[in-house]
């Protein structure tokens, strides 16, 4: 089973606890995680952690509640590591409007910037051959998912994007999976109330979606409200594997193979 989307290098995890962090999702059965970078600072960290860790691979990219901090030449830092060997995509990039604008932006302001942003992550992901990996997120409605659905559709025909942490209806999942991309599920499945997550799903045909932690984000019952880690991927897979009433290796097996083609050397 594979961890498709953590955050290895967050503040939340002390770097002495790597090793056993791994080890214990390695025990719950997750061969391998792939740890995403939110800014220029946090690219560097994770790179580090996916070099030290066989199990890690390591994504690169400015999450969009960042790009305000963020110079407006960023791309030099990204594009000298795409062909780095533990690289495996591009993001964690998209459109947030969950947050109010910081302060000295306007919502249009703040939202152009981190569509200039996504744009950009999306050249730099068809340059290099890699996939892209996507945050949306709102305060009601999705229209940062159909803002940034937008964009993806002018790249479709050169790179794949994720969704992660998906929670839109089946039609929205099905629009992705149009395009050739994938949506992801947290432990937003496993849940009391998931919304539209496990409906989604149980709907959505083996190779089209990819689970995932969001550590140390999310965790999911019985850990909700503690920090989350990779381990707990066994959750989310169990909750869904219920749901399609299918079996937890056949879910494992079409789960880990979409990973392993979207992710570069996974």
């Amino acid at each position: 089973m594979i961890d498709s989307h953590c955050h290895l290098g967050s503040h939340k995890f002390s770097e002495g606890e790597l090793t056993e962090i791994i080890e214990n999702a390695r025990s719950a059965g997750i061969s391998q995680m792939v740890t995403l970078a939110t800014d220029l600072l946090d690219i560097p960290v994770n790179v580090a952690i996916a070099e030290r860790f066989e199990a890690v691979k390591a994504c690169i990219g400015i999450h969009p509640c960042d790009v305000h901090e963020t110079i407006d030449d960023f791309r030099p830092q990204l594009e000298s590591l795409v062909d780095h060997p533990h690289v495996a995509a591009i993001g964690e990039t998209g459109l947030d409007y969950f947050h109010p604008a910081p302060s000295g932006w306007s919502d249009e302001s703040y939202r152009d910037r981190q569509k200039e942003f996504l744009k950009q992550h999306f050249e730099i992901a068809a340059h290099s051959g890699l996939n892209v990996v996507i945050h949306t997120r709102d305060k009601s409605g999705q229209d940062s998912f159909e803002d940034a659905l937008a964009i993806y559709e002018t790249f479709s025909n050169q790179v794949r994007a994720v969704f992660h942490c998906f929670i839109f209806d089946l039609e929205a999942a099905q629009r992705v999976i149009a395009l050739g991309g994938l949506v992801s599920f947290t432990g937003i499945a496993t849940f009391k109330k998931p919304g539209h997550v496990l409906d989604v799903a149980t709907a959505l045909p083996a190779g089209t979606f990819m689970v995932e932690t969001d550590s140390p984000y999310l965790a999911p019952m019985p850990h909700r409200g503690k920090r989350n880690e990779p381990a707990y991927t066994a959750f989310t897979a169990a909750a869904i594997a219920e749901a399609r009433r299918e079996t937890l290796a056949s879910l494992d097996a079409h789960t880990t193979q979409a990973a392993r083609e979207f992710f570069r050397d996974l």
